[in-house]
């Protein structure tokens, strides 16, 4: 797929889940976990439904479109009252290196604030450098362990943004 030409800031728009996104959040995350990684158990889950296992569970998805095409998600899990995991967060290949991705996590801040959390806790890998930069650059700390067993064998990069810390 051609890359895309950088939108202007007006045009990426930021929102959170509608019924119909649930193709989107699959392609988009199939894309890059593939390319990278192996599909697990736990994403074919998520990914396949994104209702029942994020937002039913009291979480969010955000999407980032460009002309209605949507080309970056995140989710926000909750793990306990204040606690929440960012997950299942990508930019499309054809979109990236334009900034939606930090706009997409500034978004998701945002959001994981109005949901009352105090703590965002994720899980990456250091093949993810250009996102584990992003993380860090938006204020994340590593940890040096997971929180709790981790779900995912890639796994082995483990951060907090405490949402104070904003």
């Amino acid at each position: 797929k051609r890359k895309m030409k950088p939108p202007s800031a007006d045009a990426v728009v930021l929102r959170t889940f509608r019924p119909g996104d649930e193709a989107a959040f699959l392609r988009l995350n199939e894309a890059w976990i593939s390319r990278d990684f192996v599909l697990e158990e736990e994403d074919r889950q998520i990914l396949s439904d994104p209702g029942t296992h994020i937002l039913d569970a009291g979480g969010a998805i955000c999407i980032a479109e460009v002309n209605g095409e949507p080309v970056g998600c995140c989710a926000l899990m909750v793990l306990a009252p204040g606690d929440l995991e960012l997950g299942k967060m990508t930019v499309g290949e054809n979109a990236r290196g334009m900034g939606i991705g930090r706009r997409l996590l500034e978004f998701a801040s945002g959001e994981a604030g109005r949901m009352g959390a105090r703590r965002i806790y994720l899980e990456s890998n250091t093949k993810a450098e250009a996102a584990v930069r992003l993380y860090e650059r938006m204020g994340f700390r590593h940890l040096a362990a997971p929180l709790h067993p981790s779900k995912y064998e890639r796994a082995n990069v483990f951060m907090e943004l405490r949402i104070g810390d904003l």
